[in-house]
């Protein structure tokens, strides 16, 4: 499989390095980024890599599949075109299907140009068992996010409503709602909201709570669901990126996995 990396952040660095070291069972052979500095970085992971001037140049190389690893705004831009190219699309920016319109032009794109899109499961657990349980009546679904202030920093909706998360000084709510309003506030910070959404009742139908808490050091994410099926509740406790404490290393641990169940004879899950 021939991949095209669209953000040369954290999560394109995870997946260069995981194809370069035989992780992945692909080849990497073209990135893109709007600071071409770091496409350079990442590029030069691996061998014989080109560094794409314009997202024409990702159309028009003989990639497979194109992982969309930079922002909601990118793979709104991008998608599209990107299936209208006959290329596979794997998208880590899941927020942006809570805009229920682009979902439906993004399906449309896919069957008409019979390609397929990839949406892992980033930084949470449990999806197989909420999609099992979508196939009978599913009542309730619900998600709690609780994050260290350092990872909520430097959002717009916070400092417009006057709050600086280095201030809080106990476990404070910060928003709740459902997942499309969630997306909408946190673009950064709550795409598995839209991940659960998806998978269970709908984005304007799951419930969402966003927490900031002083006195932790992970991004704790806990989902719950009631159905037919009976009730779960799954708990993930997730290390920030290093170099981006927005993501969680898990986000693209999960990446390597999707890309590898594509290349993999063997597929086991849900």
């Amino acid at each position: 499989m021939k991949v095209a990396i669209i953000g040369c952040g954290f999560i394109g660095k995870t997946i260069a390095e995981a194809i370069h070291d035989g992780t992945i069972d692909g080849e990497l052979v073209i990135v893109f980024s709007l600071k071409k500095s770091s496409a350079e970085k990442v590029g030069a992971i691996c061998d014989d890599v080109v560094i794409a001037d314009s997202l024409r140049d990702v159309l028009d190389s003989n990639a497979d599949l194109v992982v969309e690893a930079a922002s909601i705004d990118a793979l709104k831009n991008y998608a599209i075109d990107i299936l209208s190219s006959k290329k596979n699309l794997m998208a880590m920016s899941v927020g942006a299907f809570a805009d229920g319109g682009f979902l439906k032009r993004v399906e449309k794109a896919a069957r008409e140009n019979k390609v397929k899109v990839y949406l892992p499961s980033g930084a949470i657990g449990g999806l197989d068992a909420l999609k099992s349980a979508q196939a009978a009546e599913l009542r309730e679904v619900s998600i709690v996010t609780t994050k260290p202030p350092k990872s909520l920093a430097g959002n717009q909706y916070l400092r417009d409503s006057g709050i600086d998360v280095f201030k809080i000084k106990e476990k404070t709510v910060l928003y709740e709602g459902n997942a499309s309003g969630a997306i909408e506030k946190f673009p950064k910070n709550v795409n598995v909201a839209t991940t659960v959404g998806l998978a269970g009742l709908g984005p304007e139908k799951t419930s969402v709570k966003i927490i900031c808490d002083p006195k932790i050091d992970k991004n704790i994410h806990e989902i719950h669901a009631r159905g037919d099926f009976g009730e779960f509740t799954f708990r993930t406790e997730n290390l920030p990126s290093p170099q981006n404490p927005k993501t969680s290393y898990l986000a693209a641990l999960s990446a390597i996995s999707t890309l590898k169940k594509i290349t993999s004879h063997i597929d086991i899950g849900t």
